[in-house]
């Protein structure tokens, strides 16, 4: 399922005058026409506006509606299981059973169906999607879940032909792959647009084929920006309330020029059809993203080497802080480019490369695609002061956390009644034995109180407390002395999973 994102208002003001001024006059000619029969006439200035609208709209969807392209993905199926007469909707390629609740809110009925009755190799799983043609040698932009994961991949263009594809080259962590197709001549290719131009308001028109009916277009404003929906991996999307529906996926979001600005990829639904809330990948992204896959086959992302997440209120008050923009630095990783760089545990990234940091994401999204032949520039603010630093971003190395074990150390345990928790020492055994490095410092969580500041927190046994406040702690005569010292303003702890740290704040 897909959405997207508008553009400039200067061309929409008028539309939305246009509406309110239609629903005013309509209640007029209610409320006074002097009699039946007697016509009320909307004022030439009005029409006319919404014939401007209108003609916007249409000269935008006959730009790109020659590009855009039908997608049907047969994949095999191993070990396909009787299913119900409906089939059953199996999680794509990639994703983990885990996040199967999460993926088929935002996808739906978009998941591949498995036929019923049969069993080994030779059944396929079919999924439809969208796509757009962005080269005329054939080359089509479209949505990883709509055409990775092996298989036949097969192209309708708009004129009716069908293309069995010839290279599929995708990339999960996007959601963005490209799909490329011989020999049919020279193809209308879409223009693309700059999505980092988008305004939340401007007008955008999703197109596509959902529920499989071709050449549907639907119009909207981008509602939001950079939205981060765990939905993959590299979260930046652009919000939209245009109508995406199952088979959207992959199609494009164009603004009012008829230029492409976002790939469309989810809606959050309950139901399966559209609820208003669709996101798109931004375009600049997707072209990144597409640029590498046709040099390497692959996407080289730099790395920063910071654990990060989003401010708060309350995270913000604790930290002397004016805002909640920015992204909280909750975690340094040894021999780094941002331990190199001296970017510490409770710094905020406020800007990178001259460009504000709103958001994690915000900050993922600059750092990913960053020069790492140059240095980079990154404003942090520390303790009330804004500092900047170079940073020589590297490679994102490929590396998998350990999975998080909860275990009893033996370590005597202190209970501090105050806030309902139970920790001990960290020792370099239990440290092991939990999936932790030997050096790492700090008091495990050994218990929480059914009900306690630190519950509500979402505190668990096996946790690790770093730090309270701006204190670090290497044993837990050091964490109660310091929770009893603080104010009542609120705990602030540093606290640390296998997956990486954050803040929390107990009240």
């Amino acid at each position: 399922m897909n959405k997207f994102d508008v553009r400039h208002p200067s061309r929409w003001l008028a539309g939305l005058g246009v509406l309110g001024l239609g629903m005013a006059l309509a209640a007029q000619t209610l409320l006074s026409a002097p009699a039946a029969g007697v016509a009320v006439q909307t004022p030439p200035a009005a029409v006319a506006s919404a014939n401007d609208l209108s003609t916007a709209f249409r000269s935008a969807s006959e730009a790109v509606l020659p590009a855009v392209v039908t997608i049907r993905h047969e994949a095999a199926v191993e070990n396909v299981q009787d299913q119900s007469p409906l089939g059953d909707n199996r999680l794509p390629q990639g994703v983990p059973e885990e996040l199967g609740p999460l993926f088929k809110r935002f996808f739906g009925d978009q998941l591949p169906q498995v036929p019923r009755g049969g069993h080994g190799l030779g059944q396929h799983a079919m999924g439809m999607g969208s796509g757009v043609i962005i080269d005329s040698s054939g080359l089509i932009l479209t949505n990883n879940h709509v055409a990775g994961g092996g298989g036949k991949v097969t192209v309708q263009l708009h004129d009716g032909r069908e293309f069995e594809a010839t290279e599929v080259k995708t990339d999960p962590q996007s959601d963005i792959a490209i799909v490329k197709i011989d020999g049919a001549g020279t193809l209308p290719a879409a223009k693309l647009g700059d999505s980092d131009k988008l305004e939340i308001g401007d007008w955008v028109l999703a197109v596509g084929a959902p529920f499989g009916l071709q050449e549907t277009v639907t119009a909207g404003i981008i509602s939001a920006k950079s939205r981060g929906m765990n939905i993959t991996e590299r979260s930046d999307f652009l919000q939209t309330d245009a109508a995406i529906n199952p088979g959207n996926s992959g199609g494009p979001l164009v603004n009012v020029h008829g230029e492409v600005v976002g790939i469309n990829t989810a809606i959050s639904t309950s139901g399966g059809g559209n609820e208003g809330v669709g996101f798109a990948v931004p375009i600049n992204q997707a072209k990144w993203v597409t640029d590498q896959l046709i040099a390497k086959g692959s996407v080289e992302r730099a790395f920063l080497g910071v654990g990060i997440q989003q401010l708060n209120s309350d995270l913000a008050k604790q930290l002397g802080l004016k805002s909640v923009h920015g992204a909280l630095v909750s975690e340094v990783r040894p021999g780094s480019p941002a331990e190199k760089a001296g970017i510490q545990t409770g710094d905020v990234i406020v800007e990178f490369n001259g460009k504000q940091v709103d958001n994690p994401h915000r900050l993922q999204n600059l750092v990913e695609r960053a020069n790492m032949k140059t240095e980079n520039k990154v404003v942090v603010v520390r303790a009330g002061d804004r500092k900047e630093v170079a940073v020589a971003l590297q490679p994102l190395p490929t590396e998998v956390a350990a999975a998080k074990t909860e275990a009893a150390p033996a370590a005597p345990q202190t209970k501090v009644e105050s806030i309902g928790l139970e920790v001990a020492d960290l020792t370099p055994d239990v440290a092991k034995q939990l999936g932790y490095k030997e050096d790492t410092h700090g008091v495990v969580i050994t218990g929480v109180t059914s009900g306690s500041k630190a519950e509500q927190a979402g505190l668990e046994s096996g946790m690790l407390v770093a730090r309270v406040g701006n204190k670090e702690v290497h044993n837990a005569k050091e964490f109660e002395a310091a929770v009893n010292g603080a104010n009542d303003a609120g705990l602030l702890l540093l606290v640390k999973t296998t997956q990486g740290s954050r803040f929390v704040v107990l009240k």
